[in-house]
């Protein structure tokens, strides 16, 4: 469990600009400090060098998918928590054992902040997000 003073650090992991950076400032608003990663591969490269609370990863990628990224991302920290973002209603079941949760574009950021906050609060993160 973690006991920092620090806000919860979130990593981003999505291949479309845009929507890293509407996840950040909505994230940033909230008070979580926010790295973004716009590929799996620099994703894993800064979960390997950063003391991350929680990853939020979007399904779709080229390459490798989300759940690739995913199975990757708890092999070098297990019991970290990942969100995944997603445009599909029905993610594969190699997809959904990766990960804790996920989440559908489209549905209100009001949804997504809860989610965030929902899972760094059952992880013992510092700051489980704001009363929403």
């Amino acid at each position: 469990m973690k006991y920092s003073a620090d806000p919860s650090l979130i990593l981003c992991v999505d291949d479309e600009s845009s929507g890293l950076l509407m996840r950040r400032l909505l994230l940033e608003s909230q008070g979580y400090r926010v790295l973004t990663a716009d590929s799996g591969e620099q994703g894993l490269a800064m979960l390997s060098a950063q003391a991350i609370d929680l990853i939020l990863l979007d399904y779709m990628m080229p390459g490798e998918d989300g759940g690739m990224v995913a199975e990757k991302m708890r092999k070098i920290r297990p019991a970290i928590p990942i969100l995944m973002l997603t445009a599909y209603v029905d993610l594969p079941s190699e997809t959904l054992a990766h990960v804790d949760r996920y989440v559908i574009k489209g549905q209100s950021p009001a949804d997504l902040l809860r989610a965030v906050a929902e899972m760094l609060h059952a992880a013992g993160a510092s700051r489980p997000g704001p009363a929403l």
